[in-house]
């Protein structure tokens, strides 16, 4: 009997897992991004971001969301839907300014997955009837916080840290837990700004579990397929370096220029520095803002080397990139931002958009008058 199994549960059970190791990709959807406005810019945003947003970029920037609470959503579709991507946040200055907390959530899930373990039925007969369906899921909690460390001049050095909890489920058949640290420092003056951001600074483990009954693990066994146990995979610390500079092109022009440097330290992967253990893959971003009202933005990132188009015969192999463009604008209390991105490189259009929305829950202010 031919093996009989989902391909998607496999996708995702599958890399034979083992006991505890480190994987290149493991974790994989905490690199997606969150927020329009990182997005568009190639995820270019160590060193600039200031908003609530900031607890998934570096959690030094929250300390520039002051006053009043802040909250972000965002989502996005990949694949004509298949994925399912949604962000949110909320930022909460204490009551000195120089401190914030904040909380981030981030999941992606892809929905009725078909599961054919029972399709062949025992006298060797097709039933579809017997086709379930079931949704893969990954979470992320970010609790954050952040504080000012010290003013000097024009300069401000500030400083915060993650701790995360990581959820992820494969119907009722497997689920992981898993927790991590991130940490952040950014530098802040008038015209140039310096952060850096490490990830997994302790690593990052997923304790996975399975969960089969009698009758799928024998379905399992007889078709010649493993049933998987109990095992640990580690996502290996990364490094962010990034610096971003203002331009004042006029009175009411301003361009901000970024680029990241992501370090990482697993062994040769296919980026524009690549070596034995560190690899490094830039990210260049750029925002030409309107009174600080109005936005204009742009990024690449994820440079790799891969075939060249139609050259199949030659194997030539040339540099590609993926593209961002996007716009958003504030309006008082409230931002929108949009982001055009493409999945893929400049020569394979896999595009999506993406919508996320700022709001700044400001207090209302209590009218003072004489009572009688």
């Amino acid at each position: 009997m031919k093996k009989i199994f989902s391909i998607c549960l496999f996708c995702v059970l599958g890399g034979n897992f083992v006991h505890a190791q480190f994987r290149k990709y493991s974790n994989e959807f905490l690199n997606i991004g969150a927020g329009a406005r990182g997005l568009a810019m190639g995820g270019a945003q160590v060193a600039s971001v200031k908003d609530g947003n900031a607890g998934y970029w570096n959690p030094a920037g929250l300390v520039h969301v002051k006053g009043d609470p802040v909250v972000n959503f965002m989502h996005a579709e990949y694949f004509s839907g298949i994925g399912k991507y949604d962000y949110g946040s909320i930022a909460i200055p204490l009551s000195d300014d120089k401190r914030t907390i904040g909380l981030s959530i981030l999941r992606f899930g892809v929905d009725d997955i078909p599961n054919t373990l029972f399709l062949i039925e025992p006298d060797g007969s097709v039933n579809y009837n017997n086709i379930r369906t079931f949704s893969s899921a990954d979470y992320a909690f970010l609790l954050s916080y952040a504080q000012r460390f010290k003013e000097v001049g024009d300069k401000l050095i500030s400083f915060g840290g993650n701790a995360k909890v990581i959820h992820r489920n494969v119907g009722t058949f497997a689920k992981a837990w898993g927790f991590g640290i991130d940490a952040g420092v950014q530098i802040h003056a008038k015209k140039w700004k310096v952060g850096i951001a490490a990830r997994d600074v302790t690593t990052t483990f997923n304790a996975w579990s399975f969960n089969f009954t009698e009758q799928e693990k024998e379905v399992l066994y007889l078709t010649n397929n493993d049933i998987p146990v109990k095992s640990t995979e580690m996502t290996a610390p990364r490094l962010i370096l990034g610096g971003a500079y203002d331009f004042s092109l006029t009175k009411t022009l301003n361009l901000l220029t970024e680029i990241n440097l992501d370090l990482t330290f697993d062994g040769k992967r296919n980026v524009l520095i690549s070596s034995n253990p560190l690899s490094i893959d830039p990210r260049i971003g750029v925002e030409l803002g309107y009174k600080n009202l109005f936005f204009v933005r742009g990024g690449i990132y994820n440079f790799q080397k891969a075939l060249a188009d139609g050259d199949t015969l030659n194997q030539k192999r040339v540099w590609i990139y993926q593209p961002g463009l996007g716009a958003g604008f504030k309006l008082k209390h409230v931002g929108i931002d949009y982001a055009f991105i493409n999945l893929a490189n400049q020569s394979n259009p896999l595009y999506t958009h993406v919508f996320s929305l700022r709001l700044d829950l400001t207090k209302k202010e209590k009218k003072s008058g004489k009572t009688k």
